[in-house]
């Protein structure tokens, strides 16, 4: 099947039918957000790159449909800067088990959650029991939730391409989330704008101080790590090796 119809919203409902009996039973959903990201990115990053990143996993998986990505996360860390729209953890989650619930009833046997934002992986991670109940029998959820790990897959990308600016990724609006906006929506990235942010290592400290006493608490103009330095060949290999990474963890369950 083409890209085009991997996406099940982009689908008749016989042409579904017809993917699940020729054997599509698994499907991507992305968990996305609607948050700031430094002044030279958008609101809508989170969610356009849960778009792609849901694809590439479905492509890498094989036999695999793309649900319609969940937009707005659990964003409650940005809200101190305007725009920030976020969801309480418990309507993530019915949202989550919803979506669980319709698929499952499809005939979908796999169903993979991957977090495109980083407040969405500990509660993907809490909720998974209620995630696997609600599925039922015969049908597995599965959810990439190793946010210091997703983090890792940018440095190792941008350190094999550009030794030299590994240090630059921070996990937020840096050179790894913008050059991979150059490649899915450069129209709105705003290069003239980039600018160094905190410049710290993403551990568990700067995490719980984040998540804590929100982003601003630790950086003004809401940048983790360095945003110059950009480009769309830094995109297109951080987009490449995530989806591979999250794709091989998903298989291994």
């Amino acid at each position: 099947m083409s890209d085009t119809q991997l996406l099940l919203e982009d689908m008749t409902w016989p042409e579904v039918e017809r993917a699940l009996a020729s054997g599509f039973r698994t499907i991507v959903v992305a968990a996305g957000a609607v948050e700031q990201h430094g002044p030279h990115l958008p609101l809508l990053v989170d969610a356009a790159r849960g778009d792609r990143l849901a694809l590439e996993v479905a492509r890498r998986l094989g036999d695999a449909l793309v649900a319609p990505t969940i937009r707005v996360g659990c964003s409650e860390h940005h809200m101190g800067f305007p725009g920030t729209l976020s969801l309480r953890p418990e309507t993530f989650a019915a949202i989550c088990v919803d979506y669980t619930e319709s698929l499952s009833r499809h005939g979908f046997r796999t169903i993979c959650f991957i977090p495109s934002h980083g407040g969405n992986f500990a509660p993907l991670a809490d909720m998974l029991g209620e995630l696997r109940a609600a599925a039922g029998t015969g049908c597995e959820v599965r959810a990439y939730t190793d946010l210091r790990g997703f983090v890792a897959l940018w440095e190792g990308a941008v350190r094999e391409l550009a030794p030299g600016l590994a240090h630059r990724v921070g996990g937020h609006a840096d050179i790894a989330e913008s050059s991979e906006m150059l490649c899915i929506r450069p129209d709105l990235v705003r290069e003239e704008l980039a600018e160094p942010g905190a410049l710290v290592s993403f551990d568990d400290s700067v995490a719980k101080r984040i998540f804590d006493d929100g982003f601003r608490a630790v950086t003004p103009n809401g940048i983790l790590g360095d945003a110059r330095g950009m480009s769309r060949e830094i995109g297109a290999l951080c987009i490449a090796r995530v989806a591979e990474g999250v794709a091989a963890a998903l298989r291994d369950g």
